[in-house]
């Protein structure tokens, strides 16, 4: 999951609005004149900033509950140390205002973890607060370390050869970065193999195979999630983790089969959740292989020790306490508080993990753990409601003053 891994749920379209809409004038600070023609479409927002925000409900107002609070207290607490001393991509906080709150957490007892939110935290709504939720799990399929009958397709490390560009040699991407992808034999940088051509066998006889699956299938849906388990014929178990992905763009096979009429209720359609969706893949085995490489980006893997998984903050995520967010839009290691038409997935959660497809604002991919349940529940999980951050107090003051 580090890095960002890719979640099955399809395409996002980012948040558009007017420039400033619902956004707090800090104080001692004029805004520009309006111009004419007049703007009547803007880019995206590129951040929480510039999104807009204002104060949300108390806290007291929320109802927490003393087993959704202490879990997300154990989550904030291992957040912490990463918190503290990335930078917020937001606009919204700084690592040193999260220190206060951090200290307090060390020493927090659990049992009265309500209060603790209350006291150390105020809400804040981004943009306008309506949270769209989708659900991923940590997956489990039939894998083995070393190659054997019936385990025929390889789980492969990050390459040495994927690489990014060089300054001047190829175009930057929008977050200005450079690209991902290779250098020929020639020198010239070029996009790295994209997933059809690593399922043909490009990679293969490199020395990358960290373990080997039985099922091609299994395998596309653990990428997606970004890690998972390995369980062996003896039962021995592997874990493997995120390592990267080879710079092509995600593009989630679930939307293209909407676009295509297959996905709804009718005869020869299939259900949009994980389940309908590798359903299908299943009983079109030839269409299916094809809808796959549609997606042409691809996950490389890292074996990873018992605890886990872990998301992009650098921390093990926990069922129903760790949530993906973009974070332009979350500091990643705040709180967030969903109120969805989906009772489940309502409640305290802890940003600690990114996505590929989890852009924009009020964006979540809630996490719901190992095993069959989670699986069930992460692949119908589409959750729509209200969303506000819970930031350190005082930081929609300093916000205001321009600090």
């Amino acid at each position: 999951m580090r890095g960002g891994p890719q979640r099955w749920l399809a395409v996002v379209a980012l948040t558009l609005g007017l420039l400033g809409c619902g956004r707090l004038i800090p104080e001692g600070r004029v805004p520009p004149p309006v111009t004419t023609p007049p703007i009547t479409a803007l880019p995206a927002p590129a951040n929480a900033y510039s999104a807009g925000f204002a104060a949300g409900p108390a806290i007291t107002s929320l109802g927490l509950r003393r087993d959704d609070a202490s879990g997300a207290l154990r989550s904030f607490r291992a957040s912490c140390p990463r918190l503290i001393a990335r930078t917020d991509a937001s606009g919204l906080t700084a690592g040193a205002d999260w220190k206060p709150a951090c200290d307090a957490a060390a020493r927090w007892p659990e049992a009265e973890a309500p209060r603790f939110f209350t006291e150390w935290f105020e809400t804040v709504k981004v943009g306008d607060g309506k949270a769209f939720a989708t659900g991923y799990y940590e997956p489990e399929i039939a894998g083995v370390k070393v190659r054997q009958t019936g385990f025929d397709v390889p789980v492969y490390a990050l390459p040495p050869d994927l690489v990014r560009a060089k300054p001047g040699e190829a175009p930057a991407n929008a977050n200005g970065t450079m690209p991902l992808g290779r250098y020929d034999a020639e020198g010239k940088f070029v996009p790295y193999f994209d997933r059809g051509e690593i399922d043909d066998g490009v990679l293969m006889g490199k020395g990358l195979e960290i373990a080997w699956v039985a099922d091609p299938v299994e395998l596309f849906f653990l990428q997606v999630q970004g890690s998972g388990r390995l369980r062996a014929p003896n039962g021995t178990i592997m874990r493997i983790g995120y390592a990267g992905q080879n710079g092509h763009p995600y593009t989630g096979i679930g939307g293209v089969m909407r676009t295509r009429g297959l996905l709804g209720t009718g005869p020869g359609q299939y259900s949009g959740s994980m389940q309908g969706i590798m359903q299908y893949i299943r009983e079109n085995p030839e269409a299916g292989k094809a809808l796959m490489r549609e997606n042409k980006s691809y996950v490389f893997f890292r074996e990873i020790g018992p605890d886990g998984p872990y998301g992009s903050l650098g921390v093990p995520v926990r069922a129903r306490d760790s949530v993906a967010a973009d974070p332009a839009f979350v500091p990643l290691g705040a709180p967030v508080w969903l109120k969805l038409d989906r009772a489940e997935a309502s409640g305290l959660w802890i940003a600690q993990d990114t996505g590929g497809a989890i852009k924009g604002s009020n964006r979540f991919d809630t996490f719901w753990g190992a095993g069959s349940e989670a699986r069930t529940t992460a692949g119908g999980m589409t959750g729509r409601g209200e969303a506000v951050l819970l930031l350190p107090k005082g930081t929609l003051k300093k916000l205001q003053q321009g600090q």
